[in-house]
């Protein structure tokens, strides 16, 4: 059996080779037997990303010289090491004997020395070397620097509150189907499961866990009674101003939370809810499978709806839950700080717009076009829809209800750390009527 540790510094590699965290646990996963093995390997894996640039900063520190490229996961197992000396519960001399094991694990006995060596030292200078890389703002946010300037320039007044946010642990948020219980009833349920919960202040369904626990142990999950779903989420079903009989679009909808919660909300809606990624679809279908409701569902790329069946029609509804930086949810997924690279924004931007404009002319006129983006990023969210709006005359920008939320210009930005939810951006675009042309 592998040790966590060595798991650990396997899954940090593959996230700096470019693949997803979620990727890298879900493939570890299937040679873990133990679930205390695996828990642990998860657990140094996160914070070994949600920590890397400080880490890699204090380690940096302690080497005499950077480690050869082959020798990178050596680099990797001491920022495991550093994160447990520094942010875990391992006692000190078992963080330390840990890792100078998985160094001969490796096949690196040679190197025992010098983890232990780094190892000791970081344990004894600690605070002195936290002082020095901590003069950097940036490394004392974990944040690689061309994010951490982005953030700051965006939300210069709150920049401060919503990096220490995106270091923290998310917690755990349920979304209560309003139309089978009230918050308050299930809230009580979950009391008696031995589940303490506390209502979200400004979402209706939401209920916030004091501690996380596995959804099977959540009352009713497995009918669709609750599920997991982060507050700012829960705000699209709202601001859609859904009625019955509309016809709605949902474009790149997996994994189907807010497909499920627009049927939730109201059943009695033709959805078809697409995705790029056939995969990725298939857990749409679970979503409502789980609550025994269904929707046209569909394989497609919403940016080229030429020839499609889909395309046909039009929409009174159409939710655009974009692809975007992700920058918002860093606490739930850290990992994105070393996937994300400052070049990626443009292209970001350029795929939003394809979207947005390949489904506009499929809104009926009078319709609600919503656009999502769990992005913290201004070119992202309000100055996409500015062009937008300016590239499409018909369309207009229609108000949404806050709290939570800043309003901008065009739309709504919630912060991590400020409104009790991840960084989400919405904005509702109405499209007017002939007369109104």
């Amino acid at each position: 059996m592998a040790d966590p540790r060595l798991i650990a510094v396997r899954q940090v590699m593959a996230v700096l080779d470019g693949q997803s965290l979620d990727a890298a646990l879900a493939a570890a996963a299937a040679g873990v037997d133990d679930d205390r093995d695996r828990a642990l390997a998860a657990e140094l894996s996160f914070g070994v990303c949600r920590w890397y640039c400080r880490l890699d900063a204090l380690v940096g520190e302690l080497l005499r010289k950077p480690l050869r490229d082959r020798d990178r996961d050596l680099h990797v197992l001491l920022l495991v090491g550093a994160y447990q000396l520094l942010y875990s519960r391992v006692p000190p001399h078992a963080a330390v004997s840990s890792v100078v094991q998985v160094s001969r694990d490796l096949g690196k006995a040679w190197a025992s020395k010098l983890v232990n060596g780094v190892m000791r030292r970081l344990q004894r200078e600690q605070g002195e070397l936290a002082a020095r890389v901590d003069r950097d703002p940036a490394v004392r946010h974990a944040q690689p620097g061309w994010l951490f300037d982005a953030i700051r320039q965006a939300w210069p007044a709150q920049h401060e509150a919503v990096l220490d946010a995106l270091q923290q642990r998310p917690p755990m948020t349920l979304r209560v189907d309003l139309a089978r219980t009230s918050r308050t009833d299930y809230a009580a349920t979950l009391a008696d499961a031995g589940i303490p919960a506390r209502p979200h202040a400004t979402v209706p369904g939401a209920l916030v866990l004091d501690r996380p626990v596995g959804v099977t142990r959540l009352p009713g999950f497995d009918s669709g009674l609750v599920s997991v779903q982060d507050a700012g989420a829960q705000l699209a079903g709202a601001y859609l101003d859904l009625a019955p009989g509309q016809r709605v679009l949902d474009a790149c909808a997996a994994p189907g939370g807010k497909t499920l919660d627009i049927l939730q909300r109201c059943p009695q809606l033709e959805v078809t809810a697409l995705d790029v990624d056939s995969e990725r679809l298939a857990r749409v279908a679970q979503n409502l499978d789980r609550a025994g409701l269904s929707a046209e569902l569909v394989t497609a790329d919403a940016a080229a709806p030429a020839g499609q069946a889909w395309a046909g029609r039009r929409y009174d509804r159409i939710l655009v839950d974009a692809p975007c930086s992700a920058t918002g949810v860093m606490r739930r997924h850290p990992d994105i700080r070393l996937l994300r690279r400052a070049g990626d924004i443009d292209a970001m931007v350029r795929r939003q717009a394809a979207i947005l404009d390949a489904l506009w002319p499929l809104l009926a006129p009078g319709g609600r076009l919503l656009y999502v983006t769990c992005s913290l990023l201004p070119a992202e969210n309000d100055v996409q829809v500015g062009a937008f709006l300016q590239r499409w005359p018909e369309a207009e920008s229609l108000t949404l209800a806050t709290p939570p939320g800043n309003r901008l210009g065009n739309g709504v930005q919630l912060l991590p750390g400020i409104d009790d939810t991840d960084g989400f951006y919405y904005a509702a675009l109405g499209r007017r009527t002939d007369r109104e042309t």
